[in-house]
């Protein structure tokens, strides 16, 4: 139920994803989706940029023997559920935001 006011969405390999997340996270590591966004409240609309990592994202949907597709549908809605809000730091937001997710896949008919 949020408004957008832009999102940017950026595909990078591995080397450009732990560059990201060196500079943004302070980590050094791959990982699938990196959402860095402008604005930490709710009362503006949302405006971001999701760094991808394509690599990964093809490697995730192996691995979970998944759809490419979906796996890419996924990691989106995953980065836009960051976006606005949602963090998965801890076991039971990381099980409420795969919920969200699986909710907005089975709405776009992925699952």
């Amino acid at each position: 139920n949020r408004q957008s006011a832009g999102i940017e969405l950026v595909y990078t390999d591995e080397n450009g994803i732990v560059e990201i997340n060196k500079m943004h996270l302070h980590r050094d590591y791959v990982t699938d989706v990196i959402s860095y966004y402008y604005h930490e409240s709710d009362s503006v609309p949302v405006e971001g940029t999701i760094f991808c990592c394509a690599q990964r994202i093809s490697e995730q949907a192996v691995e979970n023997n998944v759809p490419q597709l979906q796996e890419f549908a996924r990691v989106l809605i995953h980065g836009m559920l960051h976006l606005c809000g949602h963090v998965d730091a801890e076991p039971e937001q990381k099980s409420l935001m795969t919920q969200k997710e699986d909710e907005y896949l089975t709405r776009l008919r992925f699952l």
